[in-house]
């Protein structure tokens, strides 16, 4: 049982739902990404989610393509990353997560770069590209490393492959929301999407990710969840030059908000 395992257990165990914050590693600067990890974990953040920055990112909408082209400016590798997530571990064991482009870890060597991350203190990897029928031979590194392997569902996954890909992830399920859905339509939907879910899952804790905004859409997706995890809107948090302090007291708005669905 990793970090990640741990963590969701106990609050699952406490009736208390997850939040998770994404942000783009070596962004806005290249020794920045430590420091953020520990402001939002000081804010209440569960699992912090690392970008690895990618010059093609084409499954990333536009707030998140701008950080890594700044990140990659800034002159992150995958190495810094690993750096930063050594540093984390100095005085953190909150969960993290590496997400990002199947391209440089292929470069870098896949299995290099499993052991690598699982060296520095890397809890679990998600790699959008890899699709169900690829994705044993990545499981079975990821195991050999102690890694989970998180795998995605959308809103248009059929029920039996939300089931397959369900036994075949570890540590939670990524569910990507329907994007840019608020209000009360936003509830119905989420609603919908989400016990569709449940009928055919049971393995793995659901963490919504994708269009996360505000505290409310938070506590809209976490009712029937296990928790959510919001990226852009903590990017162009960022990107405002806000401080630390900052940024911890703007998730504690999130972990307030959460703790009225728990």
């Amino acid at each position: 049982m990793n970090r990640i395992d741990e963590t969701l257990n106990s609050l699952r165990a406490k009736g208390e739902k997850a939040l998770g914050l994404f942000l783009t590693a070596g962004y806005p600067h290249l020794d920045s990404t430590a420091d953020l990890v520990l402001a939002l974990e000081q804010g209440g953040a569960d699992v912090i989610e690392i970008g690895m920055p990618f010059s093609d990112p084409l499954a990333d909408g536009p707030v998140i393509q701008q950080s890594s082209a700044a990140a990659l400016g800034n002159g992150v590798t995958l190495d810094t990353i690993f750096d930063d997530v050594r540093r984390i571990r100095k005085s953190s064991v909150i969960p993290v997560v590496l997400m990002g482009y199947l391209n440089p870890i292929l470069r870098y060597g896949r299995e290099e770069f499993f052991r690598r991350a699982s060296e520095a203190g890397v809890d679990g990897i998600i790699l959008p590209e890899v699709p169900l029928e690829e994705s044993t031979e990545f499981s079975s590194m990821l195991a050999g490393n102690g890694l989970a392997h998180i795998m995605l569902v959308t809103p248009a996954s059929p029920g039996e492959r939300i089931r397959e890909i369900d036994q075949r992830s570890s540590g939670f399920l990524y569910c990507v929301s329907s994007t840019g859905v608020t209000g009360s339509r936003s509830s119905t939907v989420a609603g919908e999407y989400l016990a569709h879910l449940r009928r055919h899952t049971g393995k793995n804790p659901l963490l919504v990710g994708f269009g996360i905004a505000t505290p409310e859409d938070a506590c809209i997706y976490s009712e029937q969840s296990d928790g959510v995890i919001i990226g852009s809107a903590l990017i162009r948090l960022i990107a405002s030059g806000a401080s630390s302090s900052a940024v911890a007291d703007w998730v504690r708005q999130f972990r307030n908000a959460l703790r009225r669905v728990s």
